[in-house]
């Protein structure tokens, strides 16, 4: 097959993530996987264009299906230090061996190797100084849990 040569995608780092969790709410087993929602209970980010707090009372609504892929669909609200309120929705998907994640819910540490997190956040605000959030893509990089925190990068896809 004859086609262009893709265009290599360039990634610039928009924004650093600390989400304090709750202990998570089990719902159980679904038809879908293992049903669980981890509350949200504050944080902060920070980032060149952009600082602030995660307010309280967002979740994560992610499923543990049966071929070891967890899906995560976490909403919740960002404050920034001028007051906009930026809502994001992160979507994504992790996967570990059981002898990984058997070392994550038991709080040993596990290297980055063993671990795979991507996400799409999306955001949305009515603050004209944020309105690039809207206009451009972003990826996520989650690193390995640490109790209950979720620590994450943020880059805008260029």
């Amino acid at each position: 097959m004859n086609y262009p040569a893709p265009t290599p995608l360039q990634l610039a780092h928009a924004l650093f993530v600390h989400v304090d969790l709750e202990p998570p709410k089990i719902i159980g087993p679904t038809k879908y996987g293992f049903r669980q929602v981890v509350p949200i209970a504050g944080g902060h980010f920070e980032g060149e264009r952009l600082r602030g707090r995660v307010l309280p009372g967002g979740a994560d609504w992610n499923v543990a299906r049966v071929d070891g892929v967890t899906e995560i669909q976490a909403r919740y609200t960002l404050e920034t230090d001028d007051g906009a309120l930026i809502y994001i929705v992160n979507e994504g998907l992790t996967t570990a061996s059981p002898e990984v994640i058997m070392k994550l819910v038991t709080g040993q540490a596990t290297r980055l190797d063993a671990w795979y997190f991507r996400s799409a956040p999306r955001f949305e605000t009515a603050e004209p100084k944020y309105q690039w959030l809207q206009r451009s893509l972003f990826v996520g990089d989650l690193l390995p849990p640490d109790g209950l925190v979720a620590r994450f990068h943020v880059y805008e896809v260029r």
